[in-house]
């Protein structure tokens, strides 16, 4: 079963624990019967910082609140609930860390150095892999290829021994990405001889090595003294812990947990419908003219559907696929509903030549409707092939442009992509009527875009990332990882919690068919943060408490009851999303997600949610030195459309 890939669910998010269990199921059922392993190097919890990254797809978008709780939903859904510390399969987050550049202007992943403040690592980078260990429990960590400043991730105790298994106390192992001992000594050239990697690795706190580096070298490491043999045997503990965990010695499989899972638990009917409601909650609505969608198959009776992406298949499901249970094309999918004329327009995403437009131009003259199927596919964006540009490849846009002129009904841009593509053209051409973001929407997404299109479905999908206008890139070297803007470089910033300037469309976007107002029920207005009082002074700068020297505890968890009415005609899903700001000073510029939460809403009816905000986790900031703090004064939430004010103040706390 194939599901749309990681970043297009906002939606998933909420469910993925759901998503992710059946695909563990489908894991036991490989490895029973002897078709797979239980270890699963997923999921990729990078933030997706630059829109060229071809890697971004498999992200969960921008935002480390989303990545976080996506991170730790995911982990849970693919290892089963952890009764008597057994494990379902065993998942791994990667890759850690500040590790989002493949192969960018003569820079690649093999030799970059990530140059990261302490204050973006607390505050962007490391959130996801934190949430991994902490709240999913994950079993294990990946480290990246790249250094951070300096020093390669698989080699610096700092980030492994002290910080994944000594701080946030892994219960599992460390695993290299794939041969990265073995660029750090033959590309990085971080150490003289092969042995010494080999040795700064496993000290450093490395587990695993995917690769033969480690196999061959290792021993003489030992010989040589640079490690003894009880470092091996810690590091092997880690690892056949894991097996333990997972059953490996527990004797026959089919006697075990699972074990009753075969080959008639893989892409059954009830999975293949989950792949489907997955694709049709995760398509993003991003403009709608005069309501032009949904169509009607009463009045629209013949539709051409055209582009690169029209008939696509393998393309829906991105890259790191196994074999589908079966495809349904976009073309496919709007056949159900409507006659249809088919053109590609261009022979590829690359569309190179303009020999084909023609001939879309005249089914684009004779149809109701025209459906548009551009984007792009793994030969624009994917690992090692970080993106030149935004806007669509090649004579795309020419193709889209000509075929909206000559359409005679309403044209509809659909856009298969990971990235963000900058569609301003299509934005401000009054031809076009309406543009969707269907990501890679898996194996049903052609039947998901089609529902979508004839209202079927009411979309409910929103951004995990903000897309950016094609002049953004000339600000932002891909080589640069600072989050925050600067003012005298004119380094804008990057995502939309740092980046103030013009957007296409921005994070968090998605419209519906329907139309959904906001009310606050019950909405605390202010909140007592207790610090002992021998840590008063010390504790307090520019008027924010250390997180680490607050009483964190549940009593500085709010919850607010938001009622969510649906003033529409058509029964729909809509996310409430939760910002929070600082109050006025230093920091006041930082907008960032705290919580989201989906609901169903039947038409005219109203649902109440109730959405928790803790002080420590959600109203805290983050200083030049990586020290998270919580400002006192008026913190502003943003919920959906209403914002509200919470005073938040220090009290001494006096023990007896």
């Amino acid at each position: 079963m194939h599901g749309p890939t990681a970043e297009k669910q906002m939606y998933l998010i909420n469910h993925s624990w759901i998503y992710v269990q059946v695909v563990s199921d489908e894991a036991r059922a490989m490895y029973n019967g002897g078709q797979a392993g239980l270890t699963y190097w997923s999921p990729n919890v990078n933030i997706f910082r630059d829109p060229r990254w071809g890697r971004g797809q498999e992200t969960p978008g921008e935002d480390p609140t989303l990545a976080a709780k996506y991170a730790a939903s995911y982990v849970q859904g693919l290892q089963g609930d952890g009764a008597g510390n057994r494990l379902k399969v065993a998942a791994c987050c990667k890759h850690y860390t500040a590790y989002d550049l493949d192969n960018w202007n003569g820079v690649d992943r093999f030799h970059f150095n990530a140059k990261v403040s302490k204050q973006d690592l607390e505050d962007t980078y490391d959130v996801p892999f934190k949430a991994c260990v902490l709240e999913g429990q994950v079993a294990s960590v990946m480290c990246s290829y790249n250094q951070v400043n300096g020093k390669p991730t698989c080699a610096d105790p700092d980030l492994l021994r002290n910080t994944i298994r000594g701080q946030w106390r892994l219960n599992g192992y460390i695993v290299s990405d794939c041969d990265s001992v073995g660029v750090f000594y033959n590309h990085q050239h971080y150490t003289r001889t092969p042995e010494e990697a080999a040795a700064e690795a496993i000290k450093a706190g490395l587990d695993l090595d995917c690769g033969p580096f480690l196999a061959i070298h290792t021993d003489a490491a030992i010989r040589k003294g640079l490690i003894s043999e009880n470092d091996l045997n810690l590091a092997l503990a880690n690892l056949i812990t894991v097996q333990m965990r997972l059953g490996m010695f527990d004797g026959e499989p089919s006697a075990q947990p699972y074990g009753n899972l075969g080959p008639r638990d893989v892409c059954t009917p009830a999975h293949q419908q989950l792949a489907l409601q997955a694709a049709r909650e995760s398509i993003v609505l991003l403009q709608n003219k005069r309501n032009s969608l949904p169509l009607s198959p009463a009045r629209i009776r013949t539709v051409g559907v055209i582009g690169p992406n029209s008939d696509a298949t393998v393309t829906m499901i991105g890259n790191y696929a196994g074999v589908a249970c079966g495809y349904t094309s976009p073309l496919q999918g709007i056949a159900r509903y409507v006659k249809t004329s088919h053109q590609v327009g261009c022979r590829n995403v690359a569309c190179m030549g303009n020999e084909l437009f023609g001939a879309a131009e005249i089914v684009a003259k004779q149809v109701d409707a025209t459906v548009l199927v551009m984007g792009l596919d793994q030969s624009i964006e994917a690992e090692t092939r970080d993106r030149l540009g935004l806007l669509l490849p090649g004579l795309q846009q020419e193709l889209v442009a000509r075929v909206a002129r000559a359409a005679r009904g309403p044209v509809i841009l659909v856009i298969m992509s990971g990235g963000p593509v900058d569609v301003t053209f299509a934005v401000n051409d009054p031809k076009i009527s309406a543009i969707l973001w269907v990501g890679y929407p898996g194996q049903a997404g052609g039947t998901a875009i089609a529902d979508v299109i004839f209202g079927q479905t009411n979309p409910g999908g929103r951004l995990p990332m903000t897309w950016y206008p094609e002049n953004y890139l000339a600000k932002v070297p891909m080589t640069v990882m600072d989050m925050r803007p600067n003012s005298a470089t004119g380094y804008p910033g990057r995502t939309y919690r740092f980046y103030k300037g013009p957007v296409v469309f921005p994070f968090g976007h998605g419209l519906s068919y329907s139309r959904f107002s906001h009310s606050l029920a019950i909405a605390p207005k202010e909140v007592s943060v207790s610090v002992p009082l021998a840590l008063t002074n010390s504790t307090l700068s520019s008027e924010a408490v250390r997180v680490s020297h607050a009483s964190c505890d549940d009593t500085l968890e709010m919850e607010f009851h938001v009622d969510v009415k649906n003033e529409g005609s058509m029964d729909g899903t809509h996310t409430l999303l939760v910002f929070s700001k600082p109050p006025p000073g230093k920091w006041s510029q930082i907008k960032q997600l705290v919580n989201f939460q989906k609901t169903h809403v039947p038409a005219g009816s109203k649902q109440r949610l109730k959405v928790a905000v803790h002080v420590c986790k959600h109203l805290s900031v983050v200083d030049q030195f990586g020290i998270r703090r919580i400002p006192s004064g008026e913190h502003e939430l943003h919920i959906g459309d209403i914002k509200h004010s919470i005073s938040v103040q220090t009290v001494q706390q006096i023990k007896n």
